[in-house]
Parts: C-alpha cells; sequence; structure tokens
C-alpha cells in the first residue's frame, strides 16, 4: 500500500478541522514537529482524523494514539507502522 505523508495527513486535518478552527490554522511550512495542541486541533478533531485515515487506508489505529503520536509526523510515521504489510 502507497505510503501515508505528511501531504497526506495535511489534507485529512483541513478536512476534519471545525472551518472556524480551521481559518485560523496555518498549515504551511514545517509542521512535523509541533505538537497538534499549538496547531490548534483539538481531540475531537484528532478523532475524526483517525477515523478518516481508517476508513480511506483500511488501516486500524488505536484512539490512544490521540495522545501517543503527539505531532504530525509521529502520527504519519504510526500510520504507516499500521499499514497492511508493515505489521
Amino acid at each position: 500500500m502507497k505510503e501515508f505523508t505528511l501531504d497526506d495527513l495535511m489534507g485529512v486535518l483541513r478536512e476534519c478541522a471545525d472551518p472556524d478552527v480551521w481559518a485560523e490554522i496555518e498549515l504551511g511550512g514545517d509542521i512535523a514537529d509541533q505538537d497538534f495542541e499549538s496547531l490548534g486541533y483539538d481531540s475531537l478533531a484528532l478523532f475524526n482524523t483517525l477515523t478518516h485515515i481508517e476508513n480511506d487506508r483500511g488501516v486500524e489505529l488505536s484512539f490512544d494514539i490521540v495522545y501517543q503520536a503527539a505531532t504530525p509526523g509521529a502520527l504519519v510515521k504510526a500510520v504507516n507502522e499500521a499499514l497492511p504489510g508493515n505489521r
């Protein structure tokens, strides 16, 4: 299966964020190591993001990932590790 990239995650984050919050969030530049909280994403937006990724990529992710993968880079890594063929 195709690797999940930071660009893929940014697209999902845009889809899953509250439009009012999204208007204030700047996802340009290097966000891989910024924590989701500083980017303006709360746990609900991240749970929606995980559900979207699971449905789109056919992976099963623990909701604990929201707390363990505190940055976009860590979440991308966790998704790639969960992809079929990488387990």
